[in-house]
């Protein structure tokens, strides 16, 4: 498990995002059958973005997204080209995953 690769792309002033977040997210029903318990399902559960220290994106997730899940989102208002965006993801095991992109 990697971490997340993020791509940002700034136009008309509006900040695009995409990014990857490197994890097997194995639910309780696949723990169960895997491995006989479901408490050994992992999964991420908290995800968030930050430019220049002020947050931008902040989600809380669940078992029901795919492997090595894609997200998007967008923004105004925050951040220039050649800033960074920082992203911080959370697994259920209290495992962190970080990444960052340069706005282009």
């Amino acid at each position: 498990m990697a971490g997340i690769k993020v791509k940002a792309k700034l136009k008309n002033g509006v900040v695009n995002v995409k990014a990857m977040a490197k994890h097997a997210m194995m639910t309780y029903n696949m723990a169960e059958k895997k491995t006989g318990d479901r408490e050994n399902a992992n999964f991420i559960t908290h995800i968030s973005a930050t430019v220049n220290g002020e947050t931008v994106f902040d989600m809380s997730t669940s078992q029901f997204l795919s492997k090595n899940p894609i997200f998007k989102f967008a923004f105004k208002g925050i951040g220039a080209k050649g800033d960074k965006v920082e992203m911080v993801a959370v697994d259920r095991k209290g495992k962190t995953y970080k990444g960052k992109g340069k706005i282009k």
